[in-house]
Parts: structure tokens; sequence; C-alpha cells
């Protein structure tokens, strides 16, 4: 199938995000959700993320990255997320160390589809020789009460476009995904529900954030997996 980026291209250009169902998913950039199926029930291995600075245990996570150009993905070798305090004042400033993506994950052909055709799209709006990819897999869980998916708040991330992308969503309410003008007023809230729904965002020119979820029944989960696309290298410490 053809990769269609028209009607992508334009309403990031509108208005800095476009939101994709799974249908839009394989429609306009050929990913299919039953390839991504098969990745899902690696979100239940994560281990906890231990740099959480509000007090939380609520959050389960994995990091690795990715570089890709001339249409080649290619793994990086294995780094801490670092972020400056400008962009996330609560984690930022530190070297976070994750355990790498597991690598059944990482060859999986659903998985270099889906990093390689964003990269695609996102260079097809915004040219560049290569992309530097960090990738995250979260898991959020509700086993505390209340779980934060942005414990940071509305943010930007320091790059150039963002993916976020719903993997799983079970017995939890909350979770109000907010996309807002970077340098204005107006914006848009939304519920991600559905499986491989994907949110692609604008990172120069719109902030985001996602509301805590509580308990809606046991074993509360919302799994998520996030792709950051920066083209000036990966963040690190000055």
């Amino acid at each position: 199938m053809p990769v269609n980026l028209d009607a992508i291209a334009a309403s990031m250009n509108r208005s800095g995000y476009v939101l994709l169902s799974p249908k839009d998913l394989q429609a306009q950039l050929d990913v299919k959700p039953a390839g991504l199926d098969e990745l899902r029930a690696s979100w239940s291995r994560l281990p906890r993320d231990t740099y959480l600075r509000d007090g939380g245990n609520y959050r389960h996570r994995r990091h690795s990255c990715f570089t890709y150009g001339s249409g080649q993905l290619q793994l990086a070798p294995h780094r801490a997320h670092w972020q400056p305090t400008d962009y996330n004042a609560l984690h930022g400033g530190m070297e976070r160390w994750f355990e790498p993506i597991e690598s059944t994950v990482v060859a999986s052909a659903a998985w270099r589809q889906l990093l390689s055709t964003l990269g695609a799209a996102f260079g097809a709006i915004r040219p560049v020789a290569r992309w530097y990819i960090e990738a995250h897999q979260f898991r959020i869980d509700t086993a505390q009460g209340i779980g934060r998916p942005t414990p940071e708040g509305a943010h930007r991330d320091g790059v150039d476009f963002v993916a976020v992308i719903l993997v799983e969503r079970h017995n939890v309410r909350g979770g109000e995904t907010r996309v807002f003008e970077a340098q204005g007023i107006a914006g848009v809230r939304f519920t991600m529900l559905e499986a491989w729904t994907a949110l692609l965002l604008d990172d120069e020119h719109v902030i985001h954030e996602t509301t805590p979820i509580q308990a809606d029944g046991s074993n509360g989960v919302r799994d998520t997996l996030v792709l950051t696309y920066r083209k000036e290298g990966f963040q690190a410490p000055p």
C-alpha cells in the first residue's frame, strides 16, 4: 500500500498535530495494527522506573535509541535519556539509564516499519539528512490508586516531532490528552481509547500533557509508545 502523507502534512502544518485512528495509521502510513499486536506482550515485562521525583511508584519503562537516514533504520549504542530543565523541570538535568527495549521487539518487522515510516513522514514535512530517534515504552499502573502519564505537566520535549501511540488501556478512567499551542491559547482535549491510535506532534509549535489515570477495576494500566525525532543529534548534557 503506498504511503499517503498529504493529509498528515496538511494537518501538521495547520495545527501542529494530527490524530490517527488505527485505520488511519494503516491507510495513511501503511503500518498494520495487526502486526503491532505481536509486540504488546512486551509491555508486561517493563522494569519499574526508579527515577520518579514525585514520590510515585506507578511507571514502568524501557528506552532505546535509533537513527534513520537514507531509508535505513539503525539501532544506536545504548545511552542515557537526558533532557534539559527547560523542557522537563521535574526530571531534567540528570542522566536516566533505563533498560533497553527487548531485542525481539527491535528486530521485528512491525517495529522497524513503524519507526521508518514515521521517519519518512516527518522527513517529508521537514527534510533532514538523518533523524535521531528515542523510543520509550511506558506502562502507567494504578496499583497506588493514581498514575501520572506526564508527571512533568504540559511540556515540549526539545525535539522536532513526537509520536504518542496508545498500546493498551485497561480498567482505568481519566488519561485525557491535551494539546495546546506553544505560543497561544488554542487547544484540544480528547481521550485515546483504541489501541494503536497515534498522536503526531510538531514539538516546536505545540505543548502536550495527559491527565492522571485512576483505577476503574483491578489491574488498571495505560500502555504507550512514545517516539521522538530530532535532527540535531541526541540530547545530552552540555
